[in-house]
């Protein structure tokens, strides 16, 4: 579900060529319309745009060429890239990200290369030979693989923000390295996509609906334009590449369903281009009025042209669910691509075994904690506290408790994100000495003596079967995953549910999704560092949180850094947290992972301050990936964005 194992080249081709064989017996009605000279033609011309880019960057470095032509460049570049991200996102996500149009932040190296391999071994080229061609997501990564390395972030996105910055004119060379290295990674797509005999009309329907997820999650809301914040313009050439896209199947729809996508497609565009402010953008009404109007029409075109999802086609469990008809509907994400509990396996009874397990103190060594110790329903699954009390006396656990409500929604776990699943992230509650202080084999033993707890056990997984570790991780995985939804006010009004939502809070969703950047890391729908439209990442953040709102001191827990995993024992890492959802935020104060501030009030201010960078403190805090400039919030917009947040509330436990 959630790990690809690599695989040596020559079995690569034997399973492309299996695949490519079943492909090639599968209904050809899934492939009946031909987008592959559409496709090669936009990659043609995006190569195109790149080279000019490459010739301006020379001159620019060279100084026989303006900043204004550079910048003019570096827009077209971008618009031709927009109109195929939704082909490259879709087929080659892993390369987009790190070589084409990833975030400007130090990462590490997806292709760490062993220096040893730089001659030739016995595959007879070198690794820079190998990957020169191939697409990032179609490499065996593994065979290479030399030590962990962090490495400068490259793509469109760090061009815009250093071509579109103060500094460029000392930037030259490395803008003209940069633009090189783009330059290089755009045939490997290009010969990918050349490859292909044909695009199935499912993959390409449903790279469409990803594609509007994406223009409004990371476009219109300033995430891939962090420095020109050409993001309208930008979303104007991505709703126009979806249109041409999705022209064959709209053709074949009913009338009624016709006629109506494809007014809605030339509204969102005609819509863009008239309302053209960044700042004064209504989002609220772009999604409401185009996003998932289009969202929930191409999902019934599909279904009308009775084309089945990917998942459903390759048999794969996905994180999101192609079905449905709203991206802030409750059935938007699935919850079981998360977990490893089986939808199939799970049921009422499982989850009801799973909160009385939840609520029990007796699976502690001092019989006093239960998960609800520190996971209190009515303060949506917090506690209240800065930082939670521990199984010592006088003792508090290093960290505050998040909420439980949309939790199951991650990849990983935790603040410091050492936890893959839901069952480690219990098994890490369970072994910490300041907390359960006990083991899986203590708990099964205990389960399996009480009389109460075996019958209980039997009920759900049959008669005669024990108590067992995974039962037991089964049944508490279940009642976490029910602790979710989207049924707040806010997502009422987006799903059409409720008519009325005041202007203070539309006027919050627009600053959050706009102005205030919050959208840049608390993603909708989730409003968290779940990244779209895949959703199978969460991110964290180094924020330059101080000890408290009104300290002067950076906050010294090194968070990511110092998790069990050893991939995340590097500099980007130290004080890096998850970020967390804003979801039932007015519940669950005090916030941060140190519990240091006691208010939304404080925390809106220390965002609009630029957090301990933006407040002089650049050298206690030298890897804040926190934009340090001062958003310059006024007073009726910190109040908005509170009631926008308070309307997220969705305490129905």
């Amino acid at each position: 579900m959630k790990y690809l194992i690599a695989l040596p080249v020559t079995v690569m081709i034997v399973l492309f060529g299996i695949k490519n064989s079943v492909s090639a017996t599968y209904s050809s009605s899934y492939q009946e319309n031909d987008f592959r000279p559409l496709v090669l033609q936009n990659i043609k011309a995006f190569k195109k745009e790149t080279a000019l880019l490459k010739a301006t960057a020379l001159g620019f470095e060279k100084k026989t060429v303006t900043l204004k032509a550079l910048r003019q460049q570096l827009t077209k570049t971008r618009l031709a890239y927009k109109q195929n991200e939704c082909i490259l996102e879709y087929y080659f996500p892993k390369h987009c990200k790190a070589y084409l149009n990833g975030a400007p932040l130090k990462h590490p190296d997806p292709h760490p290369v062993d220096e040893k391999y730089n001659s030739q071994n016995y595959y007879g080229i070198t690794p820079q030979e190998y990957s020169k061609d191939i697409p990032l997501d179609q490499i065996d990564t593994e065979h290479y693989k030399g030590a962990r390395r962090v490495v400068d972030p490259e793509g469109l996105q760090v061009l815009d923000e250093l071509v579109f910055s103060d500094e460029e004119a000392n930037e030259a060379q490395k803008i003209s390295a940069l633009v090189t290295r783009l330059d290089d990674a755009v045939p490997a797509v290009e010969n990918a996509l050349q490859k292909r005999n044909y695009f199935y009309d499912f993959e390409i329907i449903e790279a469409a609906r990803l594609q509007l997820v994406r223009t409004f999650s990371l476009g219109v809301t300033g995430f891939d334009t962090p420095g020109s914040v050409n993001a309208l313009p930008e979303a104007v050439a991505t709703i126009e590449s979806v249109r041409i896209l999705v022209s064959p199947f709209v053709t074949k729809a009913n009338p009624a369903l016709k006629a109506e996508t494809e007014k809605l497609l030339a509204g969102a565009k005609n819509y863009l281009i008239k309302n053209n402010d960044f700042d004064s953008f209504n989002r609220l009404d772009f999604l409401t009025l185009y996003i998932n109007p289009l969202y929930k029409n191409l999902g019934k075109i599909q279904q009308q042209l009775h084309l089945p999802s990917t998942a459903e086609r390759w048999g794969k469990v996905a994180s999101w669910n192609a079905a449905s008809e709203n991206i802030f509907g409750n059935d938007f994400l699935n919850p079981y691509y998360y977990s490893l509990l089986p939808q199939d396996k799970d049921s009422e009874a499982l989850r009801a075994l799973g909160k009385k397990l939840f609520y029990e103190p007796l699976l502690s060594s001092s019989k006093t904690m239960s998960c609800a110790s520190c996971h209190k329903p009515e303060l949506a699954y917090s506690d209240g506290l800065p930082t939670s009390v521990s199984s010592v006396e006088g003792k508090n656990v290093l960290r505050n408790a998040p909420t439980l409500i949309n939790a199951v929604y991650s990849d990983r776990y935790f603040y410091d994100l050492r936890a893959y699943d839901l069952e480690d992230q219990a098994g890490h509650v369970i072994e910490n000495h300041m907390e359960f202080n006990t083991s899986f084999d203590a708990i099964v033993k205990q389960l399996n003596e009480s009389a109460t707890y075996k019958a209980d056990f039997e009920s759900v997984f049959g008669k005669g079967n024990k108590v067992t570790r995974y039962y037991f991780s089964q049944a508490l995985s279940s009642y976490v995953i029910s602790l979710r939804g989207y049924n707040s006010p806010f997502d009422k009004y987006i799903q059409g549910k409720t008519k009325t939502l005041s202007k203070e809070v539309k006027d919050g969703f627009n600053l959050f999704t706009g102005k205030a950047a919050c959208a840049t890391c608390h993603y909708v729908p989730n409003f968290s560092g779940l990244v779209p439209p895949l959703f199978e990442e969460n991110e964290s953040e180094v924020l330059g949180v101080f000890k408290n709102a009104t300290s002067n001191e950076p906050d010294t827990d090194a968070g990511r850094f110092n998790s069990p995993v050893p991939e995340d024992h590097e500099e980007i890492y130290r004080g890096s947290f998850k970020t967390v959802t804003v979801r039932n935020a007015t519940l669950t104060a005090p916030y941060f992972h140190n519990g240091g501030y006691k208010t939304l009030e404080e925390v809106i201010e220390f965002y609009d301050k630029g957090g301990a960078a933006g407040l002089g403190y650049e050298y206690e805090v030298p890897n804040q990936t926190l934009p340090p400039d001062h958003l310059e919030l006024t007073p009726y917009e910190k109040r908005a964005l509170i009631a926008f947040i308070r309307a997220l509330n969705d305490n129905t436990y």
